[in-house]
């Protein structure tokens, strides 16, 4: 018989590694190990990549459905060998989401479900809109949305209003239905907003001289936060990298084409965790406590630690952009008595 409980608690520390990728229908190249840091130490936890305009017409995008795209074959045949598992995919025409993680954790990954929405044309096409996967990692509801919104420098609105509609559409059934109901959400992928006003002498001094904050001021995204209190709730890491649109293919050198694009950060990442005041009063997976030095001490913190672009790889007219956190997830340890623990995910 149990004489008392005594509770302890602590807090495991997961490294998630992230990637975003416009690849402009091109093949995946030879090697991708410099892009996935696979030597990184530690190890990381968990792989979330997301991919758009993976090639999709209609005959690869028939073939692709018999056997694996190259992109996804790539990826299974670099990460295997290094003990990762894909536990998941979805794919959307050119949208493509995949998560890998170390062995150890499969048992500890449950409840994965996939969705996604089409935003195209007359919202019947599935060239933009946003993909999603979402997972109860060690007892903590995670989503991630990969997300191609409208092109061009004149749509930041309709890019605001798509990604509120892949909010409203997405569900997932069950307990967590909805994207922002989950503990915490990933957005990330070619979200398409540009530098505004600025003429293309200033944004390429500015670039060049590595002075990127006279530029975060007319970043639409920057700007659509403002406004915009839904969006308020993302947080993202300082642009300290060079934008990661538009280049002249297999080369760092920004668009010579008579088009000239400018150049924009429109390949980002950010996160969400959900606000306490939105949670339920019994919802124990939100609940806070605070720490010894008084601040408010939540089950699941995210921290990120990178957030930059990798100019080697030259096969599209995008960088691809990459970043690495810490999941920091609270856990309780009960021993009941002297006789036996009990391992509680909260």
């Amino acid at each position: 018989m149990s004489t008392g409980n005594v509770s302890t608690r602590r807090r495991d520390n997961y490294r998630l590694y992230m990637v975003t990728w416009n690849v402009g229908t091109a093949e995946p190249p030879p090697d991708v190990d410099s892009l996935l840091q696979l030597d990184a130490q530690p190890p990381v936890d968990l792989y979330v990549i997301g991919l758009q305009e993976v090639n999709s017409n209609p005959l690869r995008f028939i073939s692709d459905m018999m056997v694996e795209d190259s992109w996804s074959h790539m990826l299974m045949n670099t990460m295997a060998p290094r003990g990762y598992v894909k536990m998941t995919s979805v794919r959307m025409q050119g949208l493509l989401l995949l998560l890998f993680c170390k062995q150890a954790h499969v048992p500890f990954i449950r409840d994965i479900r996939t969705t996604y929405t089409r935003t195209g044309i007359f919202g019947y096409w599935g060239n933009k809109g946003g993909v999603s996967v979402r997972f109860s990692f060690y007892g903590h509801m995670l989503c991630f949305l990969n997300c191609h919104l409208a092109a061009h420098m004149n749509y930041a609105l309709q890019r605001v209003d798509e990604f509120e509609y892949i909010l409203d559409t997405q569900d997932f059934e069950e307990d967590t239905p909805h994207v922002l109901d989950h503990k915490v959400v990933f957005w990330f992928g070619d979200l398409n907003f540009r530098i505004a006003d600025h003429g293309m002498h200033f944004l390429r001094s500015s670039i060049n001289s590595e002075r990127y904050n006279l530029l975060w001021q007319k970043d639409q995204l920057l700007m659509m936060k403002k406004k915009e209190a839904f969006l308020q709730e993302f947080d993202e890491g300082p642009l300290c990298f060079k934008p990661s649109y538009k280049f002249d293919r297999n080369g760092d050198t920004y668009d010579t084409s008579g088009k000239k694009r400018k150049p924009a950060w429109t390949d980002r990442i950010l996160w969400r965790v959900k606000p306490k005041t939105l949670a339920p009063e019994d919802d124990d997976d939100s609940v806070s406590t605070l720490t010894d030095d008084g601040h408010e001490d939540y089950p699941i913190q995210v921290h990120q630690d990178n957030y930059t672009s990798n100019m080697s790889y030259g096969v599209s007219d995008h960088k691809p952009v990459f970043a690495s956190f810490r999941l920091e997830v609270k856990t309780s340890r009960q021993k009941e008595g002297n006789t036996k623990y009990i391992i509680q995910i909260k």
